[in-house]
């Protein structure tokens, strides 16, 4: 019945706006989900619906930072649009990378990397990198504490960073900003800037999504678009409020917490992905 797929629809919703922003892997959390909670969709739909669903949560990025984002805003004077237009430039050249390798390979690495192995082993890899990182930056001031000061080939170096988000399990936001830190900003620097970059990634990699699935010969009926409407509709209400936690919580704290729950839900996936694979 569509009533009960539309609740599944609002419980994936929230785990999309939960884990888009959190370090921990949205797509990954999806999959995992939807092992116990499951769409009774077909698997065309399924693949199509996890990625799509993330333009819900890339949207409330662009309500709460509207002004900041806009180049355009009343009342900006000169010296601020000249840095919202930089600030965008720097985007952009963050993202040529995944334009030039995550693109040409997506279909590849979701074809031999969407399962619960390589996600639980993405788990624990960059759980462990993130408690790593961490230790070794706890007496180190980062080089670069102020987003509009931000050199462009910095911003590069995040956006290859971002690349490595393309196996099932990494988080994008996990990527950049484990990569932002390396690479020398502070936390809430690396944090703003994922949330930027996101814009256009998951905007371009969701519409390039929803053109394969058309092109491949699908159609969508009206409760499968109900079940995409619903679903991101939540994954942007819950966004807004984990966006909003993230940044006060990076002010006291670090990203340790966050390593260490990828590495135990690794273990968990592990274990279980094991005992399927051995019993069926």
């Amino acid at each position: 019945m569509l009533f009960f797929e539309l609740l599944k629809a609002i419980f994936l919703g929230v785990v999309e706006g939960i884990t888009e922003w959190l370090p921990v892997s949205s797509t990954g959390h999806l999959i995992l989900v939807q092992e116990f909670i499951k769409l009774n969709q077909d698997k065309a739909f399924l693949d199509m619906f996890n990625i799509v669903i993330q333009l819900g949560a890339i949207l409330a990025v662009i309500v709460i930072y509207f002004k900041r984002l806009n180049p355009f805003q009343p009342g900006k004077t000169a010296r601020e649009v000249q840095l919202t237009w930089q600030l965008w430039l720097k985007v952009v050249i963050a993202c040529i990378p995944s334009i030039l390798i995550a693109v040409p390979f997506d279909d590849w690495f979701e074809a031999h990397f969407n399962y619960m192995i390589p996600i639980a082993i993405a788990l624990i890899v960059y759980g462990i990198a993130f408690i790593w990182i961490e230790k070794r930056n706890a007496n180190i001031e980062p080089e670069v504490t102020d987003l509009a000061r931000m050199p462009y080939l910095t911003a590069f170096w995040i956006g290859c960073f971002q690349v490595l988000s393309i196996v099932p399990g990494t988080s994008r936001s996990g990527a950049t900003i484990l990569g932002a830190i390396i690479v020398g900003t502070s936390r809430s620097v690396a944090a703003d800037f994922t949330f930027f970059l996101a814009i256009p990634t998951m905007f371009g990699y969701s519409g390039l999504k929803a053109v394969k699935y058309f092109i491949d010969g699908n159609t969508l009926t009206g409760g499968q678009v109900a079940i995409l409407l619903v679903a991101s509709v939540t994954a942007f209400v819950v966004s807004l409020f984990v966006i909003r936690f993230l940044m006060n919580y990076i002010k006291k704290h670090d990203f340790t917490v966050f390593g260490k729950y990828r590495i135990v839900l690794g273990i968990i996936v592990l274990l279980y992905g094991a005992v399927k694979l051995i019993f069926g």
